[in-house]
């Protein structure tokens, strides 16, 4: 068995939950995501951030016609033993997620951040979820992923902002008189933090829906993810009680975080996990 990755905390213990199965090809998607990331870290020279972001972009395109060249693809490409990588046809996503975010690219508008959000989700989420259950429908685990991405990024927003990456769009900025520069400097204004726990409860409530359109027989192959999904929605609602202000990163509630994955997968196991309505 791998050891447990050193991961955000979230991740981490989500990890915990993984059927065995599952974590190397979690590990490996998790990955490769970082290796593509650290092309942001601050300071790296912008030609060579674009430099390996094409690399990374032919080595995705590699794994998904079953040609990876890096451990990690490989790694990626050896999970799905039986040959159908029609699963990693999207891993290409986090390039394209990474490229928008080393241009500090904003969104003009919700369909551009939903957009970005599904790219991701194709990558990372897909994969999994298809992985686990080869027959559930890619729009299905879509809509998980796309949910599951932005709840994080909403967690994120004042970290985010000051690194020049902007997670909300623009006119739904400016209908809440929030000038995009104010995202990176909480206390937020009534308008602003008014928006921001609106698109918290918009966000949850959304990924229960993908949740409860799952049957109750696919909850345990899946178990993981919805454990997964749990913690973030846990850290949704502190992030949204702590408004006007941003909760810092440390702030996970560990021992509550690992009693709540601990009840998540056992009511994946038997069934009857349901994200709580608001």
């Amino acid at each position: 068995m791998p050891a447990r990755p050193e991961w955000p905390a979230t991740r981490g213990l989500a990890w915990l939950y993984f059927p065995v199965a599952q974590r190397p090809l979690l590990a490996a998607l998790c990955g490769i995501e970082g290796e593509i990331t650290a092309s942001l870290s601050a300071g790296l020279d912008h030609q060579v951030a674009h430099a390996r972001l094409g690399w990374w972009r032919d080595e995705c395109e590699r794994c998904a016609q079953g040609r990876p060249a890096h451990p990690l693809t490989r790694a990626l490409t050896a999970a799905f033993a039986c040959g159908d990588l029609a699963p990693l046809a999207g891993l290409t996503g986090l390039i394209d997620t990474a490229v928008w975010d080393l241009a500090a690219a904003t969104f003009d508008t919700r369909r551009e951040l939903t957009a970005y959000c599904e790219r991701w989700s194709m990558a990372l989420i897909e994969p999994l979820a298809r992985f686990a259950l080869p027959g559930i429908a890619p729009d299905c685990c879509r809509a998980f992923g796309r949910g599951l991405r932005e709840i994080e990024m909403l967690g994120a927003l004042a970290r985010d902002a000051r690194a020049g990456r902007l997670r909300l769009p623009l006119d739904e900025l400016a209908r809440a008189h929030a000038a995009p520069q104010t995202l990176a400097q909480p206390p937020w204004a009534a308008g602003l933090a008014a928006l921001v726990r609106e698109r918290h409860r918009q966000v949850r409530a959304a990924l229960a829906a993908s949740v409860a359109a799952l049957a109750s027989h696919e909850q345990a192959a899946l178990r993981g993810l919805l454990v997964w999904a749990a913690l973030a929605c846990g850290h949704s609602r502190r992030a949204e009680r702590a408004l006007p202000g941003a909760l810092t990163s440390g702030d996970h509630h560990a021992p509550l975080d690992a009693w709540r994955a601990w009840r998540a997968a056992r009511q994946a196991d038997a069934g009857r996990f349901a994200l709580p309505a608001d």
